[in-house]
């Protein structure tokens, strides 16, 4: 056959997860226990190798990090993880007081026994200045560890309290911190089990059944439970901050609730329409599946593009949360199914409901009444929401947002309370001094012009290491970390390197946790505005893509920037200027976590583009029925509005939980996330979005010719299956093959054709006859029209008939191989009898001569080969090229075969123009015909 192509069909994507869903639920036992031994496996990789979390924020490539790196070689004593043992003199007496000093000794004799700790300076030692405050009331003993982050355990911490007995049996206040005691993890507290029984309510209102409604609630803590396992053994091979398992928890589980939502209320209206189980399970992952993962695609990129940034640990945040949304996709579209496949028929409801919806009906014509003042209201209200963003104040987390109660917040209160609000924030100034004479005298001359710097408010430490190639000036800051004039310290200490070197010939440097701290603020301001513009312009493209609108995408951004910007605001409001912070549990009146507002933007545009597609994919499906916007915009919205409701509504379930009792660094996202949901999918989206749509009328569906061509056709609301189950009858007239609107290579359009008959013979030129039947066999490129062979309709069936087609003849011939043992090769069960049968049929139509058993296959005449394939063949549909035949040849041929076949199978035959008109069987000519075909 002249095969100018054999590409297969393209698949939509909505195929493939109809495909997915029906198997899932017709293996409902098998797919579950799968995932039960995934989540086994994680679970137990997690317990075998899991170190646990740090906040080790670093940032390769920078002044600061690279100074950090080379003092950890050179001067590990200074660089390695450090904890503070703060003590408070009782009332009335001084820290150097005699009892108070022999407790202190007692104290620092006890830390010199345990094996971790590499030094203990006492705060009367003459090293160290500024470690007992003015009024003597107040010191801090420096404890430095010889061990990494994962060394520092919860018996380590156990074992530094124990050390302290001496000074608390003297009447001390002591509380223990430092960057030993920032190594904090994930903790799940009673409100996180709440905002999950909240989402199970809304579900089972949203859902009408319990049933259904457990089902969202299962797979997405199933889905977690893989996340964080996984999450927790990744922390056996790399440092994640302590927010990040916190993060992906909260994140994997309100998309997999919500996700799972919008695929079990498709499979409910699906079954309330008569549907099967499986049929409906099948329908919904390819229509509700198909959004599914084209949001978590969205999601996915959103949060991948945190690695914009260049910093390592928001970069694993990324990753850690892409991955909890990949996981809540998966079991979406294969765990769920399957447990819809455990309940059969218990989910069909009981009625099918009206569908009229006639609240969300009211909603959308009262904000449609006068769209220019809904969006003039909004649009003004949410701006004004959002103006207390530009005061938003950025920090990395330290001891200091640590949770009210806990020891390394008391020690921090108490350093700021004592000694000021600088002594929480050390900062190092390195040297390198290999090439001085007196490297003492060097560093006390470079401390003494450290102390002049205006913001240093005691020089604590300035001294070379053992071997005096390196210099360490440790000072303390007038101002605390997250105060500017901290950071403009840090800038003038930099800018002073040069001087430095022309003075004392060293290269310094500035470091530290605290410099550390700024530099990454920094950075992650820095990258604010790009991650914004990349944001926007991947919001553009695929919703242009998506909705085929120019309009639709730029609205939809704007939005966006909307719910942000108020999401922002209220963070100020809260977190910053103490609004309603005793009722939202918030401990810590200042800045917030800095990588805040670029991982809000990540998150909130999944979401955002979630909602945008669900209620907007609707609008545009009513409008294509009749090109009426107006009651496309009330449909559609009647339609979706439900579900999108119970799916924000579930969000913010989700997210509010994490806002009370959370960690300090998860609580502000938390609770910028729930803003940023509530505005987006309540305001933005169910307001603004209808009143835009009702003034752009049918211009918001307007793109550009060129650009309509240029951009990819995306089905993420299984177009292809509306358009399956829409053929599903068609053509309703016993026609085994029907073709409509199919286009040829030639240019030639095939209108309509259809045959009743077991046997069709294609005639045209060789490029446009190998199209079609390679069509007949799901093996042709896509191709614009609708084909349907027996119960398969393409191109959406392509790849069953694929697999139950076969190009004949085939088998190897090209050895000494007998006609038997090709016969068996093809799937001959008995070649003898089947042979017997052919040598029948061969004979009636006057081919000849008659093989044996025994004889070779490429002894066989081309004739007499095809009929064989055919007859051994077990493929529903056998495609055989008859050109090179001549026509007595090719008539015979046909005739021997039509003889053979059996009324479930389906042969179709090429050839040459005319040469099989007398043949007696439906024949598709593809010569131009008027009647037939138009150009």
């Amino acid at each position: 056959m002249d095969v100018f192509d054999t590409d297969m069909y393209r698949r939509g994507m909505s195929a493939a997860l109809y495909s997915l869903g029906r198997w899932c639920h017709r293996h409902a036992g098998r797919v579950v226990a799968g995932w039960l031994v995934v989540l086994a496996a994680a679970a137990g990789l997690a317990a075998t190798v899991g170190e646990g979390t740090h906040d080790d924020f670093t940032l390769p490539g920078t002044e600061g990090q690279e100074a950090l790196d080379t003092l950890t070689r050179t001067f590990p004593q200074i660089a390695g993880i450090s904890a503070q043992i703060v003590y408070i003199a009782p009332e009335g007496s001084r820290v150097d007081d005699p009892a108070l000093r022999e407790a202190a000794d007692a104290t620092l004799e006890r830390l010199d026994q345990m094996p971790l700790v590499d030094d203990a300076l006492s705060p009367f030692d003459d090293l160290v200045d500024g470690t007992v405050n003015a009024a003597g009331d107040a010191a801090i003993i420096q404890v430095q560890f010889s061990g990494g982050p994962s060394d520092i355990t919860d018996q380590v911490k156990t074992d530094l309290r124990t050390a302290t007995e001496p000074l608390e049996a003297a009447g001390a206040e002591v509380e223990l911190g430092g960057g030993a005691f920032m190594n904090t993890g994930p903790t799940i507290t009673w409100m996180e089990a709440a905002g999950v029984v909240v989402a199970f309510v809304v579900l089972w209102i949203a859902l009408g059944s319990g049933r259904a409604a457990f089902m969202p609630v299962l797979t997405a803590l199933i889905g977690v439970g893989v996340t964080m396992s996984l999450i927790w053994a990744l922390t056996a091979v790399t440092h994640l901050a302590s927010p990040t398992p916190l993060l992906a928890l909260m994140i994997g589980l309100a998309v997999g609730i919500d996700y799972a939502l919008f695929i079990v209320s498709r499979q409910r209206e699906e079954l309330g329409r008569g549907a099967e189980p499986d049929e409906a399970s099948g329908r919904a992952v390819a229509t509700g599946g198909s959004a599914v993962v084209f949001a978590g695609i969205t999601t996915l990129i959103a949060l991948a593009g945190l690695a914009i940034a260049r910093i390592p640990f928001l970069t694993w945040m990324g990753v850690t949360a892409s991955a909890s949304v990949a996981i809540a996709v998966v079991v979406a579209i294969t765990l769920l199914p399957a447990l819809m496949g455990l309940a059969g028929e218990r989910l069909r409801p009981r009625s099918a409901g009206s569908g009229r919806a006639p609240i969300a009906r009211r909603w959308v014509r009262a904000v449609t009444t006068a769209p220019w003042v809904t969006v003039v209201v909004v649009v003004l209200a949410l701006g004004a929401l959002a103006l207390p963003g530009r005061d938003l104040a950025l920090a990395l987390p330290g001891n200091g947002t640590a949770e009210e109660g806990t020891t390394e917040r008391a020690a921090y209160d108490l350093v700021d309370e004592h000694f000021g609000p600088g002594f929480n924030s050390p900062i190092l100034l390195t040297a390198d001094i290999i090439d001085s004479l007196d490297p003492v005298g060097l560093m006390d001359r470079l401390g003494e012009e450290v102390a002049a710097f205006e913001g240093v408010e005691t020089v604590a430490l300035a001294t070379p290491n053992p071997t005096a190639d390196t210099g360490v000036v440790q000072f303390f800051p007038s101002t605390a970390a997250d105060d500017p004039a901290t950071a403009e310290l840090v800038e003038r200490l930099r800018e002073a390197a040069p001087r430095f070197e022309r003075d004392y010939d060293v290269t310094t440097a500035v470091t530290g946790q605290t410099a550390m701290e700024i530099d990454v603020s920094e950075q992650l301001s820095d990258t604010l505005l790009p991650f914004g513009a990349f944001v926007v312009v991947l919001t553009l493209l695929l919703l242009t893509t998506v909705f085929r609108s120019v309009v639709v995408p730029v609205k939809a951004a704007l939005g966006y920037l909307l719910s942000v910007g108020v999401s922002f605001g209220a963070v100020v409001l809260v977190f910053q200027r103490g609004w309603a912070a005793d009722l939202l549990g918030v401990d810590h009146i200042g800045p917030v976590i800095s990588f805040l507002p670029i991982l809000l933007m990540g998150v909130l545009f999944g979401l955002a583009m979630d909602y945008e597609l669900f209620l907007v994919s609707r609008m545009k499906e009513e409008f294509a029925r009749d090109g009426d916007a107006d009651r496309a915009i009330e449909a559609g919205f009647a339609t979706s509005g439900r579900v999108v409701t119970a799916a924000a509504v579930v969000m913010l379930a989700v997210f509010i939980a994490f806002v009370p009792e959370s960690d300090a660094m998860v609580k502000p996202i938390a609770f910028a996330l729930a803003i940023g949901v509530f505005v987006d999918a309540f305001v933005v989206r169910m307001i603004l979005v209808p009143a835009v749509m009702k003034l752009l009328g049918s211009r918001a569906w307007w793109i550009p010719s060129s650009l309509d061509r240029s951009l990819p056709r995306l089905d993420v609301e299984g177009e292809a299956l509306h358009e399956r189950v829409a053929r599903a009858d068609w053509p309703a007239d016993g026609s085994r093959v029907a073709i409509e609107s199919l286009t040829l290579p030639s240019g030639h359009v095939i209108d309509s054709w259809r045959t009743p008959d077991s046997c069709v013979v294609i005639e045209g030129s060789s490029r446009d006859r190998a199209f079609v039947a390679l069509t007949l066999s799901g093996r042709a490129p896509q191709a614009t029209g609708t084909v349907r062979v027996d119960d398969l309709v393409l191109p959406f069936d392509a790849s069953r008939l694929r697999r139950r087609s076969a190009l004949l003849p085939a088998g190897d011939i090209s050895r000494r191989r007998s006609v038997g043992a090709w016969m068996a090769e093809l799937g001959s069960t008995d070649p003898e009898a089947l042979l017997t049968e052919v040598a029948t049929s061969l004979a009636a139509r006057g081919l000849g001569p008659v093989p044996n058993l025994a004889d070779r296959v490429v002894d066989l005449s081309t004739p007499i080969r095809i009929v064989l394939a055919v007859a051994v063949s077990t493929a529903h549909v056998m495609v055989v090229d008859l050109a090179d035949l001549g026509e007595d040849h090719a008539l015979r041929v046909v005739g021997a075969c039509h003889d053979l076949l059996t009324p479930d199978r389906l042969l179709v035959a090429t050839a040459a123009p005319g040469a099989l008109s007398g043949a007696g069987v439906a024949t598709l000519s593809l010569d131009p015909i008027p009647e037939l075909m138009t150009v």
